[in-house]
């Protein structure tokens, strides 16, 4: 396989990366919306601080997102700049820029996994202590 078949396969994992992280950050909208829409029922202090802690990861992850995706998209032109010119003296360094890229993206999609079951498990359980406390509670007439 000649060098230009290989730039050419790093550029469709490199356009599948985009895409993910497109996808991703949709996702993370949701996930705010969702935990934005349970948010207002909530009356234990202590379910305020978990959906509050929850939040700050999920913006966290959204700031990691947009970074990730700027990078993506410089590293994109610059294999463009590869393709055009195989023999420039800096395809190791993108060669270790491309690994250094794709252990973030690694870490960022582990981080929003987590980040999203614990976002479901937190609301599954607020919606259940919530409901469950307001039941318990007495009326008052």
């Amino acid at each position: 396989m000649n060098t230009k078949n290989n730039w050419e396969e790093v550029y469709v994992l490199t356009e599948h990366w985009k895409s993910d992280l497109l996808f991703y950050k949709d996702d993370l909208l949701f996930l705010h919306h969702l935990i934005d829409k349970y948010f207002i029922w909530i009356t234990k202090p202590e379910n305020l601080v978990m959906v509050k802690e929850i939040k700050v990861d999920l913006f966290d992850l959204g700031i990691k997102c947009g970074d990730l995706l700027e990078k993506v998209g410089k590293h994109i032109i610059q294999l463009g700049y590869l393709v055009e010119n195989q023999k420039r003296e800096d395809s190791g360094i993108f060669t270790m820029e491309h690994q250094h890229l794709e252990n973030e993206i690694t870490t960022f999609v582990k981080t929003f996994r987590l980040n999203r079951k614990e976002v479901f498990a937190i609301t599954e359980y607020i919606m259940d202590s919530e409901a469950f406390y307001n039941i318990m509670e007495p009326k008052q007439s």
